[in-house]
């Protein structure tokens, strides 16, 4: 690998961190307290929270995020995107999100409307993309932007050198982290890597990390955003309850320490608001607070 995923230069601390999305209903943020207050004894680089294209749920968002910040303590990101938004609105969600203390963004486009698959139109006073977006940070204040990254190729690009070079205009309108869609074949993502290495790109490439929580609900995801579902994945189908559960915390654990024998330095997991999935996979990884340069051997 690369020093885009990894540290070739001896034992590094492992970084951490977590996604989130905001509850739907009010009485399921006491829930939602409790999962992050879980969760924050991994001692996370940061969580995020997600971000409804156009800011559809963008109350719930702030309420998450002020939730996280002010109660819980956590680092916080706050997800962006710019579809269906003008500037106007983009610019005072930044601004709500500085008064909980956010110094760190996640820059997405956002899905249309319409959903997945149909065709993207930039709000005509909107940022135009990702990319216009991170400018627009940028000239807001000095923050810290993650932005999105595709192991497998994003469904609407046409080819690989067309995905790269969105990433590499990202990067140069000021991007400093890539977080990258779930995959479960870390030959992918090695290979993404590499291609990104090879296109100049210097910044922290960390994979994001998707533990089978339910194996339909991850199916219909992939389907979604193009991602590959293994062989050694559908035996999980054919569980439930506990014997589910084993598995796919062996399947995470497994494939972060396989990352990490590879070099890689920091992950990203996709919690789906789940702590004791989540929890599991990190104990049986060996990633938590005192025991975070190596993964199990």
């Amino acid at each position: 690998m690369t020093p885009a995923a990894h540290h070739a230069d001896g034992p590094k601390r492992l970084e951490l961190s977590f996604e989130f999305f905001p509850p739907k209903k009010p009485e399921q943020f006491a829930a939602f307290k409790d999962t992050a207050e879980r969760l924050k004894a991994f001692a996370p680089d940061f969580v995020s929270v997600t971000y409804g294209a156009g800011g559809t749920s963008k109350d719930r968002s702030f309420a998450a995020v002020e939730m996280l910040t002010q109660e819980v303590g956590l680092p916080t990101a706050a997800h962006l995107t710019c579809v269906s938004a003008a500037c106007s609105e983009t610019n005072e969600a930044i601004a709500t999100f500085q008064t909980f203390g956010v110094r760190h963004f996640v820059a997405l486009r956002g899905d249309p409307p319409e959903g997945p698959g149909t065709p993207y139109a930039p709000h005509p006073e909107g940022y135009t993309d990702t990319a216009d977006l991170i400018r627009g940070l940028r000239r807001i204040d000095d923050f810290e932007i993650s932005v999105s990254a595709y192991p497998e190729r994003h469904p609407e690009s046409p080819d690989w050198d067309t995905e790269i070079d969105i990433l590499k205009r990202k990067v140069e309108a000021g991007a400093t982290r890539a977080l990258t869609q779930f995959f479960y074949d870390n030959d992918d993502f090695e290979r993404y890597v590499e291609k990104v290495a090879a296109a100049g790109i210097t910044i922290p490439i960390v994979p994001g990390i998707l533990p089978v929580h339910r194996f339909a609900a991850v199916h219909s995801f992939a389907g979604r955003c193009g991602a590959r579902i293994p062989p050694h994945l559908l035996p999980l189908s054919e569980l439930s309850g506990e014997a589910h559960f084993e598995a796919a915390v062996d399947l995470a654990a497994r494939q972060i320490d396989d990352l990490a024998q590879r070099g890689v330095s920091g992950f990203h997991i996709y919690t789906m608001n789940q702590h004791r999935l989540v929890s599991a996979v990190l104990k049986a990884a060996r990633i938590f607070e005192g025991e975070r340069t190596c993964c199990a051997a």
